[in-house]
């Protein structure tokens, strides 16, 4: 069955949603030929970050150090390589280990004017996705016992959590390009379904900087690798860029179907044989639909907001409506996103879910846990 897509923003497809698309375009498509001017503002892009990189490394530029370890999360790419998912699995596996661990973000789109904002003391999380970002409050209700603060200046985030919770390991979320900030290790996440985007930096394609910035991760981590189409292909390609760093292989994995609002779950595959129609707000919204077909579910549409998109009312209208109309059997959308539809009063009444997302390690677990929680 062909799913169709409708794409969401005040009624017309969002303009971030559509360069977004574009990034991605290889040079063999119409669109990835007429984008070809853009290539040199990609090298000149690409020459800027390396330069940086060397600034920093060479002392030119301050990296400030705190006086705790700090394990950076970070990705190569522009849009969701599963940040929020390992981040989670860290603080939960740090805690567990008897560490005292706490999170620093910037919590991108946040609206709250304090330099840092505390989430979560580790025991109530304040505030809501507005004010926090949607991720740093999807990580704080998470990782329970583990103190959470967002803001632009991660050094001044990571202080007040040491001050204020004597914290004795920094999580550094969407780290990897934050280099004025020191860091003991380096965990860099490739998606498996397209490791190094395109292959093109902005602003002609996804990548952050170029392939030799992946000698400077202390870990590499495959994620999504159960939806790439060539698996041991992506492996060799990474391996030929980066022959000598450790490297994990790891997929996402629906653990419960949570209702929103209400409280209660459900097991994954109660999906199976389903009608739904999806509803996401994320960098990559694609590997959202394939997860929700490998549970059984049949997707009879699947609508797409912006990234960090704020949800209204007349937003959930408009997707409540076309799942009737489409006879859907369920409304379902990603943890993230659900943060945000609980602010909305009344929600419990709509019967909307959310997939709860864990990670599964296939390669690589003694590496993880030498380098990442044992270091």
């Amino acid at each position: 069955m062909q799913t169709s897509l409708l794409r969401f923003s005040a009624g017309t497809d969002s303009v971030s949603r559509k360069m977004e698309r574009l990034l991605s375009e290889n040079t063999q498509t119409l669109w990835g030929w007429a984008l070809l001017p853009l290539v040199p503002l990609s090298h000149l892009y690409g020459l800027g970050m390396l330069i940086r990189e060397r600034l920093y490394a060479t002392g030119l530029l301050e990296q400030r150090a705190l006086p705790v370890k700090v394990i950076s999360i970070g990705n190569l790419t522009v849009g969701g390589t599963g940040k929020t998912p390992v981040v989670i699995a860290l603080a939960n596996a740090l805690r567990e280990k008897g560490r005292r661990p706490g999170v620093i973000s910037r919590g991108y789109g946040r609206r709250a004017a304090e330099d840092v904002f505390e989430v979560s003391d580790g025991q109530s999380v304040q505030g809501n996705p507005a004010k926090t970002g949607d991720e740093p409050f999807l990580i704080a209700e998470r990782c329970a016992e583990v103190p959470v603060a967002v803001g632009v200046n991660r050094y001044a985030a990571g202080r007040y959590l040491l001050d204020r919770f004597g914290v004795d390991t920094l999580i550094l979320d969407d780290g990897f390009q934050h280099l004025a900030l020191k860091r003991n290790v380096d965990v860099l996440l490739l998606d498996a379904t397209a490791p190094f985007g395109n292959g093109y930096l902005l602003p002609r394609g996804r990548l952050r900087e170029g392939l030799s910035a992946l000698g400077r991760a202390t870990l590499l981590v495959v994620t999504r690798s159960g939806q790439a189409r060539d698996l041991q292909g992506v492996l060799k390609a990474i391996r030929r860029v980066a022959p000598d760093t450790a490297l994990c292989v790891t997929d996402f994995i629906a653990t419960a179907l949570e209702r929103i609002g209400v409280g209660g779950s459900e097991r994954p595959n109660a999906l199976k044989g389903e009608r739904v129609v999806a509803l996401s707000a994320i960098g990559n919204p694609g590997t959202f639909q394939r997860l929700l077909e490998s549970l059984g579910a049949v997707v009879v549409h699947h609508c797409l907001f912006p990234d960090h998109h704020s949800y209204s009312w007349p937003d959930v209208r408009r997707v409540v409506k076309m799942a009737g109309d489409l006879q859907a059997d369920r409304i379902i959308t990603t943890e993230k996103d659900a943060v945000k539809l609980r602010w909305l009063e009344g929600i419990d009444q709509v019967g909307m879910w959310a997939v709860r997302i864990d990670v599964e390690w296939l390669e690589g677990w003694e590496e993880w846990t030498r380098l990442v929680l044992h270091n």
